[in-house]
This record gives structure tokens, C-alpha cells and sequence, in this order.
């Protein structure tokens, strides 16, 4: 097993030679549109592409993803907070996978931000944080002429995870856990911008402390969630609580998605589905999956295991930071077996890591589609399969969510929503799915 893993899924067609021979670069932002760029590709801007070893790289998604799941569960289960709840050390929230340029402050300051369409805050590491990662940007408070804490009687900060005022102090401070780091930060304000748009007085937690700092993204997180201190919520007026974005494939060289903010832009012909409003976590996008289709057959899938319980939390979400779509257990069962049995002459079985269904030699995969109310969604055929270059192992690209979480979530992930724009668009209460090439050269 290690001979297998240390030489198959290499994912990207002779990457080594390719990424010496193109110098990766990063193409402007304009007007509302942001680049969108993969935080573990081999053009990562953050440096954490593993260039030589693309099997490492898709082992250690692999296990971002199993712990992450959990992290979505607890999320769906929580009444009435809209901040990351406490973990235990196996709950660990894992950097998402796609972050984007942001400018902070007056003058402005860049930082790269990861992108979490689940999470709400936004918050950076300030300069003079002890703890945080040590390589990375931070922003210089100092060096901003709009920057200013919020104090303790302010509305904001009644809506942070435990807030911080012992007797005297005059600024918000809030703590949280946030993977297996502690966080302590300053609630501020201060200008953001993305692309050309400036967002004056912008409300995020500017990083005090850390302790335990490998869950923390290098330089801040930007949450595109529906809480009150979402960007969303705070840029309403300007975006009207609409975007979508196009997501690149981590695998694709000198490439970038986009980012694209409010109303105007957004794709005419699209499909779209219902938005689902849960009140305990009203920041996921919950969506109501009611079958899945492998070839023209579609599987018989317990309709429990996709029902939409807002008590509970169960039911499917739309994930920016899962990198490989998860089924709860009966529904995953079903689609897999449906799949193996179409395929069957490929040759048997074998697994690789977290993948139970992998191919030696040549498959012709079924299509797979992604029934919702209102719309379905075909996956294009890389959207599906992922592939060795290393030798001539395949793997069906999705897995079963943890059957020890404490609640059944089905998470549409980035991997299966490359090569679309993905629309949300909460004043319409909508979600769509149109097929667009999202890797745009530079």
C-alpha cells in the first residue's frame, strides 16, 4: 500500500515539467470581479503546493476533508450562534482551499484571504500577534489612518462569540476556537476592498493571539456565509447580498477562477434551485438534494438520508472548502454500488486512502448527476473520475461523510462545482448551477 501511494494520482499531466517551464503569475482585478486562486495548487501564491509529490498533496486534502466534515456537522447542530462552536481535537477546521487578494486599511495593505462560503467573520492577523503563522503578511495597524476598535457598547459587538469587556476596558475583544487554534482578537473597523470596490468601516477581528496556529490561514479568512457580520451582510447595500463564483482546479497551472460580486454580470440562462433557510444555522447554503442519477438509472437512495431537517441540521449543503463531495452512508452506498456495477469490467476494485472505489486500467465512467428541486446537474467527466499520470489508477471522486457525526449533512463540494458558475442569490432565495470553463488563462 505505501508503494501504491507514494506512486499513483498524480493529478496534473506531467506538472513537474510544466510548472518549471511556465512562471506562474496573477492577472488584475477589475471592477467586482475578484481572481480566485487555489491555496494548494502548483501556482499557489502561498507556497503550499507540494510541486514534486501531487499524491501527498491529494492524501492531505483527503484528510482536510474528513475533518472538516465534522466541522460543518457541528455547524448544522448549533442554535442560534453565528460563530465557529468549540471542537474537540479530531473536529478540526481546516484552511479552505481557495483564497483571494484583499486590500486592508488607508493606504491599503494587501493580504491573500481564504475564501469560506460557511463561515461568517472575517478576520486577519495583525501586526504584533503572538502566535500567529510567523511567514505570513500581516496587517500593520499602525500604518492606517481608518483604523479604529470598536468599543464595548457597540451593536458588533454583541454579535461576536464571546465577547470580552472586563471592568475599564473601552474596545471589544472576542475569543473563539477556531480549528485547533484559540484565538484572541480585537473587534475593529477599518476600509476593505476587493478589485475595485471599497468597503468603508469594514467590522472583522483584527488577530491578537493564537495559540496552536497550524488551523489559522496564513493571512485571514473572509466569511461568505449569511450572518450579521458576513460579508454579505455588510456589503448589502453595494452587492445586494449576491455573488458567484467559478473555481479553479488545484491541478491547473498559470490558471485562475473568478470571484464575482452582486447582481450585475450574473449569468441570464442559469439553473437554479431553492435556498433553504435553517434558523439554527441560517450561514450555510442549504439546498434540497432529492436523488441522485449514475448513467440513466436513478439510485434508490432512502429518502431519509437526504431529507432537509432544519432541527437537526441534516441535509445538503453547498461547500466552498470541502474539496471532494461527501454522501451520508446509505445515500453514498447506493450511488457507489450503481457506479461499480457499471463498470464492473473494468476489473476489480481497489482503494487508494480515503477513495473505496479505484480502477487499474482504463475506465469509462458513467456520467453522474446531481438531482435538486429544480434543476439537475450532469458532472463533467474530470468532475467525476480523478486520475494517475504516475500509472493507471482511477478513483470515483466522492466519499461517505463520517458515520459519527451528529448529524446526516451531504456536502456539495469544490471539486464537483469546478467548471460552473455557482450563483448564490439570497434576495431570490436561489442557487444556480451554470456550466462555464473557470480556469482562465493569465
Amino acid at each position: 500500500m505505501v508503494t501504491l501511494l507514494l506512486n499513483l494520482l498524480l493529478l496534473v499531466a506531467n506538472a513537474a515539467s510544466i510548472t518549471a517551464a511556465t512562471p506562474c503569475s496573477t492577472p488584475p482585478d477589475e471592477g467586482s470581479t475578484v481572481h480566485i486562486l487555489h491555496a494548494f495548487g502548483p501556482c499557489s501564491p502561498l507556497g503550499t503546493a507540494p510541486f514534486t509529490s501531487w499524491e501527498d498533496t491529494i492524501m492531505d486534502l483527503l484528510s482536510r476533508d474528513a475533518s472538516r466534515l465534522p466541522y460543518l456537522s457541528s455547524l448544522a447542530a448549533s442554535a442560534g450562534r453565528s460563530f465557529v462552536p468549540l471542537a474537540s481535537g479530531r473536529q478540526l477546521l481546516q484552511i479552505p482551499n481557495y483564497v483571494v487578494r484583499a486590500k486592508v486599511g488607508s493606504p491599503p495593505q494587501s493580504l491573500l484571504v481564504a475564501l469560506d462560503n460557511s463561515n461568517d467573520a472575517a478576520w486577519f492577523p495583525c501586526s504584533g500577534c503572538l502566535g500567529c503563522p510567523s511567514a505570513a503578511a500581516s496587517f500593520a495597524v499602525a500604518s492606517s489612518t481608518s483604523y479604529r476598535p470598536l468599543p464595548c457598547g457597540s451593536l458588533q459587538c454583541g454579535q461576536v462569540p464571546s465577547p470580552f469587556c472586563p471592568a475599564g476596558a473601552v474596545s471589544c475583544s472576542f475569543n473563539l476556537t477556531y480549528g485547533t487554534s484559540s484565538i484572541q482578537a480585537g473587534l475593529v473597523q477599518d476600509s476593505l476592498s476587493l478589485a475595485a470596490d471599497v468597503v468603508p468601516s469594514y467590522t472583522f477581528g483584527c488577530l491578537q493571539k493564537v495559540i496552536g496556529g497550524n488551523s489559522v490561514p496564513q493571512q485571514g479568512l473572509l466569511g461568505l456565509g449569511r450572518g450579521p457580520l458576513s460579508f454579505l451582510s455588510q456589503t448589502k447595500s453595494l452587492y445586494d447580498s449576491t455573488f458567484s463564483y467559478c473555481l479553479p482546479s488545484f491541478k491547473s497551472l498559470n490558471f485562475t477562477g473568478t470571484l464575482r460580486l452582486g447582481p450585475v454580470g450574473q449569468p441570464k440562462r442559469i439553473k437554479t434551485t431553492p435556498l433553504l433557510s435553517n434558523p439554527r444555522r441560517s450561514s450555510l447554503y442549504y439546498v434540497n438534494m432529492v436523488g441522485v442519477r449514475v448513467g440513466r438509472k436513478v439510485v434508490d437512495i432512502p429518502p431519509s438520508a437526504l431529507a432537509f431537517d432544519p432541527v437537526t441540521g441534516a441535509g445538503t449543503i453547498v461547500d466552498s472548502g470541502t474539496m471532494f463531495t461527501r454522501l451520508v452512508l446509505p445515500a453514498y452506498t447506493a450511488v457507489r454500488d450503481e457506479f461499480r456495477r457499471r463498470i464492473k469490467a473494468a476489473g476489480p476494485v481497489t482503494t487508494l486512502g480515503g477513495f473505496d472505489t479505484c480502477y487499474d486500467g482504463p475506465v469509462k465512467a458513467p456520467s453522474i448527476s446531481l438531482m435538486f428541486a429544480g434543476m439537475n446537474v450532469t458532472l463533467p467527466p474530470e468532475n467525476v473520475m480523478i486520475h494517475s499520470t504516475a500509472g493507471t489508477i482511477s478513483c470515483l471522486a466522492m466519499a461517505a461523510s463520517p458515520d459519527n457525526m451528529n448529524s446526516m449533512i451531504n456536502v456539495v463540494a469544490n471539486m464537483q462545482q469546478q467548471n460552473h458558475r455557482v450563483l448564490f442569490d439570497v434576495p431570490n432565495g436561489r442557487i444556480g448551477f451554470a456550466r462555464e470553463p473557470c480556469s482562465t488563462a493569465v
